[in-house]
């Protein structure tokens, strides 16, 4: 399979200062800065590679570009092949892109709910851990995202049938879940009336560290927008934060792999238990 996991997420945020807060006091994520033109970003440091969450100053808060990593360039060129057939026009990035990537190779195109999706081959590995809160490892790296919009079918064809992904499991009506590795799902997509990233998740190493973080959550005054609990399909412990951008960051652990042999299903509800919504939740049924 030519991609391998999902590498980064690239964000425009109208208040870094905030995220970067979040970020280190609660999350006890380290965070660097770069040069992009004129601009200052902050990358945000989940674990041994450069970074995993790039935050650019602007003046509304959107999803910027969503990084695949890229087995190799024979890979990236029969993505891109692919992606060319189905009626995508997929672009180089620029030197300035791929060295702030960590890539040796980058290409992009826009999906049909008009982001940008990258990929990318090679990744920098900058330190030998990232800093970790203490009494624990915290967080470990980037887990997935839950990209909801209107063309819920064009984007099940780009990511299952274009990009080769493969349906986990899903929810009726309209909830996909897909892995591009043993991981159980690397992207969920869901239908709704306009595009957005639903959630973020940030693996962490064990219940211990999302307890510790949910701790601080609490003591910061973080507004913990779905509450701890446990996930039917992926079995994973988390709880969601409401982050400065508006949307869901989730903050989990033991998320299951599956192989070659699973078969895909409707896994009826959402929850083991817990994951009491702060709000109303989108993506609701009558079973759930």
């Amino acid at each position: 399979m030519g991609i391998r996991k999902l590498g980064y997420v690239g964000l425009n945020v109208t208040d870094i200062d905030a995220w970067v807060e979040l970020l280190g006091r609660t999350l006890g994520v380290g965070v660097t800065h770069a040069k992009v033109g004129t601009d200052e970003i902050a990358l945000a440091e989940l674990d041994e590679f450069k970074y995993r969450v790039a935050l650019y100053p602007s003046t509304e808060d959107s999803p910027r570009e969503l990084g695949w990593i890229v087995d190799s360039p024979r890979e990236l060129e029969r993505l891109t092949q692919r992606l060319g057939d189905a009626g995508f026009a997929v672009a180089e990035g620029t030197a300035e892109e791929r060295e702030l990537r960590g890539a040796t190779h980058l290409r992009w195109f826009t999906d049909p709910v008009g982001y940008r999706v990258e990929l990318a081959v090679g990744e920098a590995k900058v330190r030998v851990g990232a800093d970790r809160p203490a009494g624990g490892r915290g967080v470990t790296g980037l887990g997935h995202f839950v990209l909801a919009g209107p063309n819920l079918e064009e984007l099940r064809e780009l990511y299952e049938t274009v990009l080769e992904f493969k349906l986990t499991d899903y929810r009726a009506p309209g909830l996909f879940f897909f892995r591009c590795n043993r991981t159980h799902h690397s992207i969920a997509l869901a239908a709704a009336e306009t595009p957005s990233i639903h959630h973020l998740e940030f693996e962490h190493a064990s219940i211990d560290d999302v307890g510790r973080a949910y701790d601080r959550a609490k003591a910061n005054d973080v507004p913990i927008s779905i509450s701890l609990g446990r996930h039917m399909n992926d079995k994973a412990i988390s709880f969601y934060v409401r982050n400065p951008s508006g949307f869901h960051l989730e903050i989990g652990c033991g998320g299951i792999e599956v192989g070659d042999d699973w078969v895909p299903h409707d896994f009826g509800r959402s929850d083991e238990w817990g994951h009491h919504h702060a709000s109303a939740n989108p993506f609701a049924s009558p079973r759930s």
